[in-house]
């Protein structure tokens, strides 16, 4: 199987796979409760797999998953006091928004001053996190070289899951846990999903779980690979067609481009909202509080 994980290739393989393809695949997630049934790495684990199999198939090269992302804070404290509790641990590898994005940006310079023509930025993990991933992209591209294209990985499930051809995703449901039990089939244990008559959040697991399918994960995959090669390939044409400098190249110039571009609109970010929707806002005395106070900081 050929290797196209950047960790683990030399310095030759590096250089051969860019030759033939210049696209960098950025995978994100987040370690959080994902039932009793998976694995906690979930998001960035069934990110990752899928952008490895997409360069696979159609050339490129995955970087280092980033395993850190936003929780615990804002519409986020909301769920997780909804859905995984009050435990004495989160179990959540969580940072707040302005710290992700600003290495998101860091990540972007790295594909920049590499030459890279494009990068295509793969979240596995949910919630409003991704538009803003999209938001992020869209306000920096002016200033970047390399083409940027950011998604969530279920805008790549077509046809997806679900009668209405399009999954949409969900947390630790037969979406999820399917794709994992795709890619990691030791990362899932279905034997410790609860009996259905069992009430109870378990861990923020989906309710339609034991609905879940290994093959129908392998299809879904497929599915996310095709899209994958698709957009990639459109990036290079717009990169081919555009030609443009690649300019962001030092740790200065990315933290210039924050302050002059990000920052000024950054409270507008959904990631830094109070909570989404109509949701009471959390207690005091909840574990999550003191985080979901400080979301409108930036």
């Amino acid at each position: 199987m050929r290797e196209v994980r950047w960790e683990r290739m030399f310095p030759d393989q590096l250089e051969e796979a860019f030759a033939e393809c210049p696209v960098l695949y950025l995978p994100y997630g987040l370690c959080e409760p994902h039932g009793p049934q998976c694995a906690l790495g979930l998001d960035a684990l069934k990110a990752h797999a899928i952008c490895c199999e997409a360069a696979r198939a159609h050339g490129g090269i995955v970087a280092p998953a980033d395993y850190w992302h936003i929780h615990e804070l804002g519409g986020y404290a909301i769920w997780a006091r909804k859905f995984v509790g009050e435990p004495p641990h989160t179990w959540a590898t969580a940072m707040p928004p302005w710290q992700h994005f600003r290495n998101v940006l860091y990540h972007i310079r790295t594909a920049d001053v590499h030459g890279f023509k494009a990068a295509l930025l793969v979240t596995g993990h949910y919630g409003p996190n991704w538009q803003d991933l999209c938001r992020l992209c869209e306000l920096v591209q002016p200033r970047v070289g390399t083409r940027l294209y950011a998604l969530p990985d279920f805008e790549a499930n077509v046809p997806g899951f679900d009668s209405d051809n399009r999954s949409g995703g969900d947390h630790a449901g037969k979406i999820e846990t399917s794709l994992l039990a795709a890619v990691y089939p030791e990362c899932v244990d279905m034997t410790r999903i609860p009996p259905a008559d069992q009430a109870g959040t378990h861990f923020a697991m989906g309710p339609d779980v034991r609905e879940a399918s290994r093959l129908v994960g392998e299809r879904m995959v497929a599915d996310e690979v095709r899209y994958l090669g698709a957009r990639a390939r459109e990036l290079l044409n717009e990169y081919d067609r555009v030609r443009p400098a690649h300019s962001l190249r030092t740790f200065e110039q990315v933290e210039q481009l924050w302050d002059a571009v990000v920052q000024p609109v950054f409270h507008t970010f959904l990631t830094m909202q109070d909570a989404w929707g109509e949701h009471e806002p959390v207690p005091s005395e909840s574990i999550w509080h003191d985080n979901w106070r400080v979301a409108k900081r930036g």
